[in-house]
């Protein structure tokens, strides 16, 4: 998806926050203040609503839904740290996205985005995962999985506060108050246009048959709040969302590892039981979890609901996994299930049932 950036300047370069933010209208200028920590600030990113909406008026953006990890990025006080969504310090992990804010000319500033790798010209969370666990100088360097960092965000800029302005605002302010090279990429926009030839089902359709997660809508004018908001709504091409994995099966036949994962989500503080998912692994994959559960090894089901499999595992709820999946069953079990990766950006209490809203 490739539009041209509200504001942006004819090469992306950044100019310095000063003038960008000296540059606004008096009435955006007014809603500007001095900033919180950066840190504080990328502790309680904005999140997005699954939603089966098609719909939308011209008050909203529409952005590639990215298959990648939330990552946000703070420089302030003569140094950069990145941060997951759950805040956990990344930076031993991404060297060179590190050093690309630290070559920036703009040396304040807050940013939300996300990290992907890439195969066949798609984002690939598979593969990015290869490159999640590692925090060794040595196998950083070796990994051949390439990074970028795309960004979609501005939440400080220069000591203020930029949370409060539109939307757009934000993201012109952002195109220019940095320059992108490698591997800091733009997230780009459409503008959503129901009287037009591309109305966003249209857009979503071209996303999906590109191989593309989704489409993420977005309130041009809205602002940034530290939460999950229907300004924000997640255009999914297929269904896929985070589990928590509360034990597994005994491989058979020649499978090592563990047959499949049992699954489960949080409602009300209890582990409601979502099913199994046997396929989506590699040799590697299986070993590696199953070394992961064996530490994790527990006497009793952590899962609220009965669980009808012959010599379960069970294990104390602290994995992720990201599945994807066709549909629920009548008895609130996936149907389908395929395994995509572990996710080490989201605490397990925060993993719910997503329904779309309509």
């Amino acid at each position: 998806m490739s539009t041209s950036p509200d504001r942006a300047g004819p090469d992306g370069s950044g100019s310095g926050g000063d003038s960008l933010l000296e540059r606004l209208p008096a009435d955006q200028r007014a809603l500007l203040r001095r900033a919180r920590p950066g840190a504080v600030l990328a502790a309680s990113p904005m999140l997005a609503t699954l939603s089966d909406r098609r719909d939308f008026p011209s008050g909203w953006l529409l952005e590639r839904k990215l298959d990648g990890i939330r990552v946000l990025a703070v420089r302030e006080a003569g140094r950069v740290r990145l941060f997951s969504r759950s805040g956990r310090r990344l930076n031993a992990t991404y060297p060179e996205v590190v050093a690309a804010y630290e070559a920036q000319e703009c040396t304040d500033f807050t940013v939300d985005g996300e990290i992907v790798a890439f195969s066949d010209g798609r984002t690939d969370f598979a593969r990015l995962q290869q490159r999640m666990g590692l925090t060794k100088p040595r196998e950083v360097q070796a990994s051949p999985v390439q990074v970028f960092h795309y960004l979609f965000d501005l939440l400080r800029l220069d000591g203020m506060d930029t949370g409060q302005l539109p939307l757009r605002t934000r993201k012109s302010l952002l195109r220019d108050a940095l320059d992108y090279a490698p591997p800091l990429r733009y997230t780009t926009h459409r503008n959503a246009a129901p009287d037009r030839d591309a109305p966003a089902a249209d857009l979503l359709d071209d996303a999906c048959a590109r191989g593309w997660e989704g489409l993420i809508a977005k309130r041009a004018d809205g602002r940034y709040r530290p939460r999950r908001t229907p300004d924000w709504l997640k255009l999914k091409c297929a269904r896929s969302q985070e589990f928590v994995i509360g034990g597994f099966t005994e491989p058979s036949g020649s499978r090592v590892g563990f047959g499949a994962l049992l699954l489960g989500y949080y409602d009300q503080g209890r582990l409601r039981y979502a099913g199994k998912v046997g396929t989506g692994y590699d040799h590697r994959t299986l070993v590696d979890i199953r070394r992961r559960l064996d530490d994790l090894a527990r006497a009793t089901s952590p899962f609220h609901d009965q669980v009808r499999e012959r010599r379960p595992h069970w294990a104390e709820p602290r994995l992720v996994g990201q599945i994807a999946f066709t549909e629920w069953t009548r008895d609130g079990l996936l149907r389908h299930p395929r395994f995509l990766g572990l996710r080490d950006d989201k605490a397990p209490t925060d993993v719910v049932r997503e329904e779309p809203e309509r």
